[in-house]
């Protein structure tokens, strides 16, 4: 009786949004799978696994972009669900920005909880495993009846922000209280004091005034949140912490979805830059925003998927970000 071979990695990507899957690839030293996506005229999504995948540990990497989230979530679905019924001996979902984040609970009448939903249809699919990025709110975690790696951006942040920011002479500020836990363990990380601004709402998406709690006189403002949208806040907040006497502001964000005019409202407003890690597709923004960069994150998502398939701890990344 001949000895099995043990089992490798494949690493899969749509068609669509592969930047951060080539670097993931290319950090493991093993190429991407040959995945067939085919549409058809009435824009159904036909995807065929171009090789064998039979007891095999796979990984499914997925960015999905600020206008085509459904679309990007179906193709997971459904490439989850093909290497299924093709026999793959364990299926991880990575989701650097997982969808429907903001919608994880009841927060008025008939309002559906749809993070919930996609913990579900996730499951069904055939999902043994997810691994996400500094999700929403982290109790997204307990939708999920399979093991869920929240990891963070934290380290790479801080390497960014000692390797690119004057940082000594800085302050971490959270641009509302809901984001103060993140700023405040940041500011820990640096040893620097932080400061919050309160924002008080007239209607969704649209805040009418704030209020600063700290001092940040001729400071260096480092603003720091888990995804920015429409950069409203961030620019609004800007605004507050330069009418307080503040050296600049500087955003670091996760998740830079940055849909609708947010590339214009950030080359319009008072923020020196804003970083983002590449969880999020620029989709050519950056071109049109010369105060967008980046954080590659690659490294740690890579080192997670070589933890997670040789069954290491992979608590290490919470605190520190591979070279």
């Amino acid at each position: 009786m001949t000895n099995m071979s043990s089992n490798s990695i494949k690493l899969l990507a749509g068609d669509v949004h592969r930047g951060l899957a080539e670097l993931v690839s290319e950090r493991l030293g093993m190429p991407l799978c040959k995945v067939n996506v085919h549409r058809d005229s009435n824009r159904e999504t036909s995807i065929t696994i171009g090789e064998s995948v039979r007891d095999e540990d796979v990984y499914i990497l997925t960015q999905i972009g600020s206008g085509d989230v459904n679309d990007r979530v179906l193709e997971l679905l459904i490439m989850i669900n093909a290497c299924k019924t093709a026999s793959a001996r364990r299926i991880t979902a990575v989701i650097p920005n997982f969808p429907y984040a903001r919608q994880d609970r009841k927060d008025k009448s008939r309002a559906p909880i749809t993070a919930k939903l996609m913990a579900n249809m996730l499951e069904t699919a055939g999902c043994n495993h997810v691994i996400t990025m500094d999700l929403h709110a982290s109790q997204i975690q307990g939708f999920f009846d399979v093991p869920v790696d929240n990891l963070y951006a934290e380290p790479s942040v801080v390497r960014y922000i000692r390797e690119k920011i004057d940082y000594k002479n800085a302050i971490i500020v959270s641009p509302d209280a809901g984001g103060a836990k993140r700023a405040a363990g940041l500011a820990d990380r640096l040893d620097l004091n932080f400061a919050l601004i309160h924002k008080e709402r007239a209607r969704a998406n649209e805040v009418s005034r704030m209020v600063l709690v700290g001092d940040v006189q001729d400071k260096i403002c480092i603003l720091v949140d888990d995804m920015a949208d429409t950069c409203g806040t961030l620019a609004k907040a800007a605004d507050t912490l330069l009418g307080h006497g503040a050296k600049s502001v500087v955003a670091i964000v996760t998740h830079g979805i940055l849909s609708g005019k947010a590339t214009q409202i950030i080359n319009d407003s008072n923020l020196h830059s804003v970083v983002c890690t590449n969880t999020v597709p620029f989709e050519g923004k950056d071109q049109i925003c010369p105060k967008l960069d980046t954080i590659d994150v690659s490294g740690v998502l890579a080192e997670s998927i070589r933890r997670l398939h040789n069954g290491e701890s992979v608590s290490y990344l919470f605190r520190n970000a591979p070279l």
